[in-house]
């Protein structure tokens, strides 16, 4: 059901008002009123006619109506605020056996498990967790064909960011090594109801068939809060406590953490997962 077929349905300012859905703070909401602006990010995450989607905070449903205008084979939405939950099901109503709402919360489910494959995830996501559920999916990048989310705009500059910038650090070494990272556009805060007191953004992450690189993703983890942890030392300072020295992988030793490319920093947490095993063997 797309374009024309789309049902008929309340404006969303008269749907937050029936529903008393007030904006809370401690929820992380701000409401993406824009139609234009909505259909700007479904269109972003691509073809969705085979795609079941999995959408977090979808709030009074302006996304969640794109995406199902856009196509989409099957939507799962997960809220965890009950007044927008009723909403929801007024919306599911409209669209029957091609939405599902879920009332929980987000940081506590497996999205794997609520749709089958291929699958996406698109969302607004709620700045207050935001970096948590995109650590917790990357976990399981394969297992997704597209992430497209919305994000503070400082963590989206830190999702794409270069080796060699300010905002480069272990988001961007994470997300880097195992998705393709794409910016998409910018998002004025004045587009929201209530304005945030930032700018968002919105960015595509395409999981890789396999990682940049070989490492396990502790190793990394440890390699890269040392790393960046004192990210104005030289590699061999910062990475000192762990046992490691660059010049021995063929890294200068005199970088910093935010000159590496991920895959330098694989190199080194294969480095030390090696140390790690081999003082487990030898106590």
């Amino acid at each position: 059901m797309t374009g024309d077929s789309a049902p008929a349905l309340a404006a969303l300012r008269d749907v937050i008002a029936r529903h008393g859905i007030g904006a809370r703070r401690s929820l992380g909401q701000h409401f993406l009123l824009d139609a234009n602006l909505i259909g700007r990010i479904a269109r972003a995450a691509g073809d969705l006619r085979r795609v079941a989607v999995v959408e977090v905070g979808p709030g009074p449903g302006g996304l969640t109506r794109a995406l199902l205008e856009a196509g989409a084979h099957h939507v799962v939405a997960i809220e965890r605020d009950p007044r927008c939950v009723a909403a929801l099901a007024e919306l599911a109503a409209a669209y029957p056996d091609r939405l599902s709402v879920l009332e929980a919360d987000a940081l506590t489910v497996d999205a794997r498990a609520l749709v089958p494959a291929p699958r996406r995830i698109v969302a607004n996501l709620p700045y207050n967790i935001a970096t948590p559920l995109l650590i917790g999916w990357l976990r399981n990048a394969t297992d997704f064909d597209r992430f497209t989310l919305m994000f503070q705009k400082e963590v989206a500059d830190r999702l794409a960011a270069a080796p060699g910038s300010r905002t480069y650090g272990r988001l961007s070494v994470v997300a880097q090594w195992l998705c393709e990272v794409r910016r998409e556009f910018n998002v004025d805060r004045r587009a929201f109801v209530p304005p945030p007191k930032v700018a968002s953004a919105v960015v595509t992450l395409v999981p890789r068939p396999e990682p940049l690189a070989p490492a396990r993703w502790e190793d990394l983890e440890a390699v890269t809060a040392a790393a960046f942890g004192q990210r104005r030392k030289m590699l061999r300072a910062s990475l000192k406590p762990l046992a490691i020295d660059p010049a021995a992988y063929g890294l200068d030793p005199t970088l910093r953490a935010e000159d590496l490319p991920p895959e330098a920093f694989c190199t080194l947490a294969r480095a030390y997962g090696e140390r790690r095993a081999a003082r487990a063997d030898n106590p």
